[in-house]
């Protein structure tokens, strides 16, 4: 089943780091961009961060830039979460898009979405 998987939440105190992964084995992963996303209790899905098919283009949303960093290569791809914030804690989702279309942040843009990993941040 084509989907994408994602690795790596947990529970952590704020201002501590944790690093999430996402990996598509069926999809060829290396002619997708790659988004990272998240939803809170009671909000809607939020683009968090997206990079091309290449590494050479990355987005981040306001409220996370300076504190994650999004990476990849052919196989998968990496959200580095670093000074979390009690404000981060959400489900967090990756999601890809074909090379060929605009890099954006947008969910409705992206395809294959994994079922999601928990990160909570405690004050």
């Amino acid at each position: 089943q084509a989907q994408a998987v994602e690795y790596g939440g947990g529970s952590v105190q704020a201002g501590g780091s944790l690093k999430l992964a996402c990996r598509a084995p069926a999809l060829r992963f290396e002619t997708y961009h790659v988004g990272w996303f998240r939803q809170a209790p009671g909000k809607e899905r939020e683009g968090v961060s997206s990079i091309s098919w290449n590494g050479d283009t990355a987005y981040y949303a306001d409220s996370v830039k300076g504190r994650f960093t999004i990476s990849r290569d052919d196989y998968s791809a990496y959200l580095q979460m670093n000074n979390l914030k009690p404000e981060d804690t959400a489900t967090y989702y990756c999601a890809v898009r074909y090379q060929l279309e605009y890099l954006t942040l947008a969910p409705g843009d992206f395809s294959y979405w994994g079922p999601g990993t928990q990160v909570t941040v405690s004050s």
